[in-house]
């Protein structure tokens, strides 16, 4: 079988009838002789109502029961859609993860995928159904409803692509694909026809919203082709792929994106003469709480004072807060949050070994009067930090100073198997 995996979002499923037009376009699909398994969020705002709902009866961290809740949300998604297809004359059947043989770890409201039988799911194609699956959740080893967390239900459509050896897996949503910058602060940003998985990757983690980085590193590990398609319109989207066929990477761009991010909070940790290295009980209070870091940097061994500074998640840093000035407290030392900044990013490939980039990022940057601070520097990420009423500003003058809005001639080249590169 060809199979092909199709995912929707919520703002996808939002109405009767959008949902009735992702209906039609799996119709589509299967009309052109592809097995096709759908995986379906929650519609529009479920999730989030769902959420308020148990708020409100005292109910708000991670638990079996909000699992249980939040699960409606998908369930009522994939029975809609399927009622809907059976209603257009093709067979459909709904699966929950579970019935759909979607294992997880077991830490409730973000558990990790461990493995997929699918066996279920095979049956129904291969009797010629499509197999509409809910995503992000799963059971764990004690039989429970576990919930996957930010990224879940573009995470469990990757999976089972990879595990149904899918042809690709489309990730249908409410933009045309992936842009050079957010197209809502900048009118100039330009849909890219196709973007390498490591590289989606970073520009995920720096603030790109179309994908959590979560689904793309699965589907570079699994290699699965990703496309992200706007759910209400037929234009070709963007193709997540490795597209070592283009030539040499100096003869492609360099820079391919800028992103941003204000979801972020400037740390700053310190101990006066002390020669007690604190960065093990810092980084284990971090992950107790699983906080993401970024642009870490600290003192010497050799230095009479501890200094350590790091970027985490604004909104994770109550949840930290308290733990690091305990740590920091007990030894003379304290802990500084700044939440008034944000973070931009040039992202491509092979920034480090061209240092020239770093000097124009921050000439730019400068020669616009945008103050920076912390920077950090990769083969695929370049990252700074400025005052955050000053990120979208920021955004404009590197998208215009590395010409993004100009296609890169490698976007006119043939993609894998012939086809063309915005297919």
């Amino acid at each position: 079988m060809d199979v092909l995996v199709q995912k929707f979002g919520g703002t996808s499923l939002q109405t009767l009838d959008l949902v009735r037009n992702a209906a039609l376009r799996i119709a589509e699909a299967r009309r052109r002789g592809s097995a096709v398994a759908v995986v379906v969020s929650a519609r529009g705002s479920r999730t989030d109502d769902l959420l308020r709902l148990a708020a409100d009866v005292g109910a708000s961290s991670p638990s079996r029961e909000l699992d249980q809740l939040l699960a409606v949300g998908e369930s009522e998604s994939a029975a809609l859609m399927a009622l809907t297809l059976n209603g257009l004359g093709v067979p459909a059947i709904s699966l929950t993860g579970p019935q759909a043989g979607i294992q997880t770890t077991d830490r409730h409201g973000d558990a990790l995928i461990s493995r997929i039988g699918a066996v279920r799911v095979r049956a129904a194609l291969e009797a010629g159904e499509v197999a509409v699956v809910t995503g992000f959740q799963g059971v764990d080893r004690a039989g429970d409803i576990a919930t996957l967390g930010r990224g879940g239900s573009d995470t469990s459509a990757v999976a089972l692509a990879a595990r149904l050896h899918a042809s690709a897996c489309e990730i249908y949503t409410d933009v045309d694909g992936v842009y050079s910058a957010d197209p809502r602060i900048l009118p100039a940003a330009r849909c890219l026809p196709w973007v390498e998985p490591g590289v989606m990757a970073e520009m995920a983690f720096a603030g790109a919203r179309v994908l959590h980085t979560r689904c793309i590193e699965l589907a570079a590990m699994e290699g699965v082709e990703v496309r992200v398609r706007n759910a209400a319109s037929q234009e070709p989207g963007t193709t997540i792929v490795d597209r070592g066929d283009v030539g040499p990477l100096e003869t492609r761009r360099a820079v391919v994106a800028v992103t941003h991010d204000t979801d972020v909070a400037r740390v700053l940790v310190h101990c006066r003469n002390s020669h007690r290295d604190l960065a093990p009980e810092v980084f284990a209070v971090l992950a107790a709480g699983g906080t993401v870091v970024d642009l870490v940097a600290r003192s010497g061994p050799y230095e009479n004072e501890f200094r350590m500074g790091f970027t985490i998640r604004r909104s994770q840093a109550d949840a930290v807060r308290a733990a690091l000035h305990e740590v920091t407290a007990s030894f003379g030392g304290g802990v500084h949050f700044d939440e008034n900044v944000g973070k931009v990013s040039v992202v491509g490939m092979g920034l480090l070994s061209r240092p020239e980039y770093t000097a124009r990022l921050m000439a730019a940057l400068a020669a616009a009067g945008i103050p920076t601070s912390w920077i950090s520097t990769s083969q695929m990420r370049l990252s700074v930090i400025v005052p955050r009423e000053r990120t979208v500003d920021a955004v404009e003058t590197l998208h215009r100073e590395f010409h993004l809005d100009r296609p890169d001639p490698a976007d006119l080249t043939a993609a894998p198997s012939g086809r063309p590169a915005t297919v």
